[in-house]
């Protein structure tokens, strides 16, 4: 259909008519107009999906081209769903319309929310490609880039650490202690019980395997030597320290990640405040100072295992078993061990803080992050205690 008409000084041009009538509940109208250069895109009737395939076919068909503007007029639609709104906006986006050449006017308040809607949806950024395989050598590739990169943020963060201690030593009265008092009761005195309980049965594990095979050899005494030195010297430290990154290193990238998801993060610098100074400089030193006593604990918890499984299995009275212990123990083995600790206190805090610094603004960030911090706390604990075996090899400590 085609024709014109005066209204004024303005002049409408009906450009075409498309109609389908089923029936009274599936009829549906398209009328195009031009109006003072303008297309007018008048849509009546039901504009559902069981009219999807002869809206599409009609807008295929249709005279549309492009124009500086296009108004669609919804004061006769009775209803619209998703569908039929996708269908029209991706017509007018192929023959290069964008959201801001298109206006509305005359739609119910809910037809025009449900037409943003789609052009809203029709503007996100378009799915990931799917990842394509990777043969051996790229992912060694790859994987030695991101650790490489790791490493970075890492030491980049360590210097800013490092910045705001310096800072602290000349203004003290910036230290939270109130903060740093709350972290070490959970860090150290929450953690007690499990660290006592492992190195304890770490203790009895120890001596009874050590014990089964002293016995063979009417040795038993020397089961003492080997529970002292090995639990002060090295289990003690590593336990505890694995116990510690999975308990309180998860917990502070959880709790900064999540305060960095809720913007609380940047509130805190809003106010004119430091970050690292309010987070994470109070984790750390609660966390050095907690690791040695829970060392220490450690200590005296898997020397009793030992001692229990020394009296019950290999006839080694608690005297004698504490007289041996010392005179073959050197005060220089529970000094490593403790040594040990705030090193390891330091590496666990660092990765853990900035790591929840790392996290993006979504749930599933925070758990990948969480599980991250375990993974690499453990991984260097392990290699810093090899360091540790060889530096004091070398130094003959």
């Amino acid at each position: 259909m085609t024709g014109a008409r005066g209204q004024g000084d303005s002049w409408i041009v009906v450009i075409d008519l498309y109609y389908c009538a089923m029936s009274d509940a599936a009829s549906w109208q398209l009328q195009l107009e031009i109006e003072d250069g303008a297309g007018i895109l008048r849509l009546s009737g039901v504009w559902r999906l069981s009219n999807l395939a002869a809206i599409s076919a009609a807008l295929r068909s249709s005279a549309l081209e492009p124009r500086k503007r296009f108004v669609l007029d919804g004061s006769a639609l009775r209803e619209l769903d998703t569908a039929a709104g996708f269908i029209l906006y991706r017509h007018l986006a192929g023959i290069g319309c964008t959201e801001s050449m298109v206006s509305l006017r005359g739609f119910t308040p809910s037809h025009e929310r449900l037409l943003e809607l789609v052009c809203e949806r029709m503007t996100c950024p378009p799915a990931e490609a799917k990842t394509r395989y990777r043969n051996a050598v790229t992912r060694i590739g790859a994987a030695t880039f991101n650790i490489w990169r790791l490493l970075r943020v890492h030491v980049a963060f360590v210097g800013a650490v490092a910045s705001e201690m310096l800072l602290l030593l000349r203004r003290p009265k910036l230290f939270r202690a109130k903060e740093t008092v709350s972290q070490f009761e959970t860090i150290c005195l929450d953690a007690i019980p499990i660290a006592a309980l492992v190195t304890f049965l770490i203790g009895v594990v120890f001596a009874y395997l050590l014990g089964l095979q002293a016995q063979r050899y009417g040795a038993n005494i020397f089961v003492v030597d080997g529970v002292g030195l090995a639990i002060c010297r090295e289990l003690s430290p590593l336990l505890v320290a694995v116990i510690v990154a999975g308990r309180s290193g998860a917990a502070f990238t959880a709790q900064i990640g999540t305060m960095k998801v809720q913007e609380e993060i940047d509130a805190i610098s809003t106010l004119g405040l430091s970050p690292i100074q309010v987070l994470v400089i109070p984790r750390l030193v609660a966390i050095m100072v907690a690791l040695p006593l829970l060392v220490f604990v450690g200590d005296l918890a898997g020397i009793a295992g030992g001692m229990l499984v020394a009296a019950w299995q290999l006839d080694i009275s608690l005297p004698t078993f504490l007289e041996r212990l010392h005179g073959v123990l050197p005060m220089s083995a529970p000094v490593v061990g403790l040594v040990k600790a705030p090193v390891f206190a330091a590496f666990i805090a660092i990765i853990a803080c900035r790591m929840g610094m790392l996290v993006a603004r979504d749930a599933r960030s925070v758990g990948i992050n969480t599980t991250s911090t375990v993974v690499q706390s453990i991984v260097w604990v392990i290699v810093l205690d090899a360091v540790f075996a060889i530096v004091f090899q070398h130094l003959d400590i």
